[in-house]
C-alpha cells in the first residue's frame, strides 16, 4: 500500500505546477463563457443562439477525422525528451504537424462540400435559416483547419511539460472569443460576424503556438519519420482514436441530435444548461490532464512507487474539489439559471444541469486512471471501452430525447456513464494502473465523499427552507462554500500539503508587507 504521508520530490512539485497553470488557462476563459452567454442568447435570439451551437457542434464532429495522433504524440515526446532523443523528438513532432495539415484540409474541404446538406436536408433549421446556415459553415470549415493545426501544436509544450505556455494562450483566447463575441453583437453584427470573429482567433493561436514550439524546441529541424516512430505513433493512436470518438459523442452528439429531433429552441435551453456542468466540472480535467505526460515519462524511468503516490493524492484532490462543485450545482441549478438568463431557460433547463453535472462527475472519475494507463502504454483499453461507451451512450440519447424531450439526453449520458465508469474503473486497477482499487477508494475518494456528502445535504435543507430570494441563494452558497474549505483543509488536505500551503501562504504575506 502507498504511504500518501512520503515527502514530495521535486517532480510532484513540478507535477504541481503544471496543474495549475493549465487550470489557470481555464478558469477565466471559462467565467468568461458562462457570464457572456446572456448577452450571447439576447443578441442572437433563441434561434440564431441554437444556430451558432449546431454549427459548433458540426465542427466538433467533424473532428472524428483527427485519428488522435496528439495523444501518441504527447507519449513519445515526453519519452524521447526525457531520454535526451532530439532526433526521435524531431521526427514525432513533424509526423504530427503533417497528419494534421491533412486532416484538417480534408475535414475544410468536406464540410464546406455539405454544408447546403447539412442545412437543408439532415438538421431542423427552419426554411428561412437555411441561407445563413449554409453559410457559416462555409466560414466554420477554414476554422477546422486552424482547429486541427493549433490542437496538434498545443500538445507539444504540454509534452515537454510547459502548461504555462499553454494555459497562457488559452487564457487570451478563451478570453477573447466571448469577449468579441459580445463586442460584436452590440456593435449590431449577426451570426456570420461572431463565426468569421472564431476563426481568425482560432488561426491566430496557432501561429503563436508554432512561435512558441520553435523556442521550445531550438533542435527542432525536419526530419523523416523511421518505420519505428510510423509503427509506435500509428499503433497508439490507432487506439487512442477510440477514446477520442467517445470525448467528440459526449460533446457534441446529444446536440446533434436534440438539433434534428427538436429543433433550435430546445437545444438553445439544452445548450446552456449543459454549458455550466461542462465548463465547471470540465475545469478539473485541466489539473488532471498533466498526469499523461507525466505518467509517460515515470514509465520510461520504470519510477512506479512514485507514480502511484501521485495517483493517489491527485485522486483525493480531484475528487473532492469535484464534488463540491456538483454540490453547488445540483442544489442550486434552479435559481442558478434563473437569475442567470431567465425563468424560461431555468424551467426547462434545471434538472438537464443537475443531470449533466452528476454525469460529469461519474465521466471524471474515469479520467485519472484513462490518462495513467495511456501514459504506461495500454491505449487499446481506454480505447475498447470508450468505443463501448459512445455507441452505448448515443442509443440512449437518442431513444430517450424522443420520449423525454432535452432531459433525456442528460438521462441518457448519465446512464452509459455510471454503467461504463464503474466497469472501466473496476478492470484497470491492480492491472494497468498500479494501485489497488480498494487502496483508490480508501485513500482517495472516502474522505472526500464522507464530507462533501455532509456538506450536500445540510445546504439543501437549509435551501429548502428558505424564501428562494438571490439573497439566500448568495448566503448558502457562500455558507457551502467556508464548509466545504474547512473539511478539505482538516481531512482532504495532506498534513504535508497543508503545512507546505500554509508556508507559501505565510511567505506571500511577508513579501506583500
Amino acid at each position: 500500500m502507498a504511504d500518501l504521508r512520503i515527502k514530495p520530490a521535486a517532480a510532484d512539485l513540478r507535477l504541481k505546477r503544471n496543474s495549475a497553470f493549465n487550470l489557470a488557462g481555464g478558469v477565466l476563459p471559462a467565467l468568461a463563457a458562462l457570464a457572456t452567454v446572456p448577452f450571447i442568447v439576447r443578441g442572437l435570439g433563441p434561434d440564431s443562439y441554437g444556430l451558432l451551437v449546431l454549427v459548433t457542434a458540426i465542427v466538433g464532429y467533424f473532428a472524428l477525422l483527427d485519428i488522435n495522433v496528439t495523444a501518441g504524440s504527447t507519449k513519445y515526446i515526453a519519452e524521447h525528451q526525457a531520454r535526451g532523443d532530439a532526433q526521435r523528438v524531431s521526427q514525432t513532432v513533424c509526423l504530427g504537424a503533417l497528419i494534421y495539415l491533412g486532416i484538417g484540409l480534408v475535414g475544410a474541404l468536406a464540410l464546406y462540400g455539405a454544408a447546403g446538406w447539412l442545412a437543408r436536408v439532415v438538421f431542423n433549421v427552419a426554411p428561412a435559416q437555411h441561407a445563413l446556415a449554409e453559410s457559416a459553415l462555409q466560414i466554420a470549415a477554414l476554422g477546422f483547419l486552424f482547429g486541427q493545426l493549433q490542437s496538434y501544436l498545443q500538445s507539444i509544450p504540454q509534452a515537454l511539460m510547459r502548461y504555462d505556455v499553454t494555459g497562457r494562450y488559452e487564457a487570451l483566447f478563451g478570453l477573447a472569443i466571448p469577449l468579441g463575441t459580445v463586442a460584436l453583437l452590440q456593435a449590431g453584427w449577426g451570426l456570420i460576424a461572431v463565426v468569421w470573429l472564431r476563426v481568425a482567433l482560432s488561426g491566430l493561436n496557432a501561429l503563436l503556438l508554432a512561435h512558441s514550439v520553435h523556442r521550445l524546441l531550438p533542435a527542432l529541424r525536419w526530419a523523416r519519420p523511421d518505420p519505428e516512430t510510423l509503427r509506435s505513433m500509428g499503433s497508439f493512436s490507432a487506439y487512442a482514436f477510440l477514446s477520442r470518438i467517445a470525448a467528440l459523442s459526449y460533446a457534441h452528439g446529444d446536440k446533434l441530435i436534440i438539433g434534428a429531433l427538436l429543433g433550435m429552441q430546445p437545444l438553445a435551453v439544452y445548450a446552456v444548461a449543459s454549458t455550466v456542468g461542462n465548463r465547471v466540472l470540465g475545469l478539473m480535467y485541466r489539473v488532471s490532464a498533466v498526469m499523461f505526460p507525466a505518467a509517460s515519462a515515470l514509465a520510461a524511468s520504470g519510477d512506479v512507487l512514485r507514480l502511484r503516490l501521485i495517483y493517489l493524492k491527485a485522486s483525493r484532490y480531484v475528487v473532492y474539489v469535484n464534488l463540491s462543485a456538483l454540490l453547488l450545482i445540483g442544489v442550486f441549478a434552479e435559481p442558478l439559471l434563473r437569475h442567470w438568463v431567465g425563468a424560461d431557460f431555468a424551467t426547462g433547463g434545471a434538472l438537464v444541469l443537475q443531470l449533466v453535472a452528476l454525469g460529469q462527475f461519474v465521466d471524471s472519475l474515469t479520467n485519472l486512471p484513462s490518462l495513467v494507463n495511456d501514459g504506461r502504454g495500454h491505449p487499446r483499453i481506454t480505447g475498447l471501452f470508450a468505443a463501448v461507451r459512445a455507441l452505448l451512450g448515443l442509443a440512449l440519447v437518442y431513444l430517450l430525447v424522443q420520449q423525454l424531450a432535452i432531459v433525456g439526453a442528460a438521462w441518457g449520458h448519465l446512464l452509459s456513464g455510471l454503467l461504463m465508469s464503474a466497469a472501466f474503473i473496476a478492470y484497470v486497477h491492480g492491472r494497468t494502473v498500479p494501485v489497488a482499487l480498494g487502496d483508490l477508494m480508501r485513500q482517495g475518494w472516502a474522505a472526500p465523499m464522507l464530507g462533501s456528502a455532509g456538506v450536500a445535504l445540510l445546504t439543501a435543507l437549509l435551501y429548502r427552507a428558505s424564501a428562494g430570494s438571490l439573497r439566500d441563494v448568495l448566503a448558502l452558497v457562500l455558507l457551502a462554500l467556508l464548509l466545504l474549505a474547512l473539511y478539505g483543509w482538516r481531512q482532504v488536505l495532506l498534513a504535508d500539503d497543508r503545512r507546505a500551503l500554509a508556508l507559501w501562504w505565510r511567505a506571500c504575506f511577508t513579501r506583500a508587507a
